[in-house]
């Protein structure tokens, strides 16, 4: 029984020496313990004013900004879009005034596409590329789409790359294989059978159901016929 006292009392000894020897690093540091807590509270005092003061409103402001091009984009007038009309924003004046907000990335995806469309390549390009998005579909998309300007710029090389990239980016039912098949004929074209076979075979065992695998063993047959024996 003494013997657990004992190392009781040893025990309150130890935390009352820790206790005694945080409260001296406290009085011996205070000044630098306050600047620190004055720093890291300006901080975070400086992020929620930046985000709800400055950032939100902004964004508010750019979604009503890019809805008047969005509008012309779905009616294709595609040029107007672009570069505003009737005093309203376009997609390159949204992109560039509101560069850090979603709708001026977004703008940038609308701007490339539309410019695809229009047949304006290399301008497809540059902006497909300056957009950027965490969503798996939205990114295949935009990345098959620069293939798709690529391929009209007469540049397969190119286009293969990223219609290969725009197939791993997503496990899309829809755009995996769509991609894929380009990927497959592509190859083909630049006589890369192999890879071709590749691309189609992966069709034909991971996308069954796809609307490229329904006659996808056609296109296997070919690209091995011209392989060398």
């Amino acid at each position: 029984m003494a013997k657990k006292n004992k190392q009781e009392e040893e025990v309150l000894v130890d935390v009352g020496s820790s206790l005694t020897g945080l409260e001296r690093y406290l009085e011996e540091n205070r000044k630098s313990i306050t600047t620190i807590g004055i720093a890291i509270f300006a901080v975070v005092a400086g992020y929620f004013a930046y985000t709800k003061l400055y950032q939100e409103p902004l964004e508010q402001e750019a979604q009503e900004e890019i809805f008047y091009a969005e509008s012309l984009f779905q009616k294709d007038s595609l040029e107007q879009a672009i570069n505003g009309y009737d005093g309203h924003m376009g997609f390159l004046d949204v992109a560039a005034d509101y560069s850090g907000t979603k709708a001026g990335n977004m703008a940038n995806y609308y701007a490339g596409i539309s410019y695809l469309r229009l047949g304006e390549f290399e301008n497809a390009i540059k902006l497909l590329d300056e957009f950027s998005t965490s969503d798996p579909l939205l990114s295949a998309e935009a990345t098959g789409a620069i293939g798709d300007a690529f391929m009209e710029l007469n540049q397969p090389e190119d286009a293969l790359e990223y219609y290969v990239k725009a197939s791993k980016v997503s496990n899309n039912s829809y755009v995996v294989p769509f991609y894929l098949f380009k990927a497959g004929l592509v190859a083909e074209m630049q006589g890369d059978f192999e890879a071709a076979v590749g691309h189609f075979e992966t069709i034909k065992e991971e996308y069954p159901d796809s609307k490229q695998a329904a006659d996808v063993e056609k296109y296997i047959a070919r690209a091995e016929a011209q392989q060398p024996e």
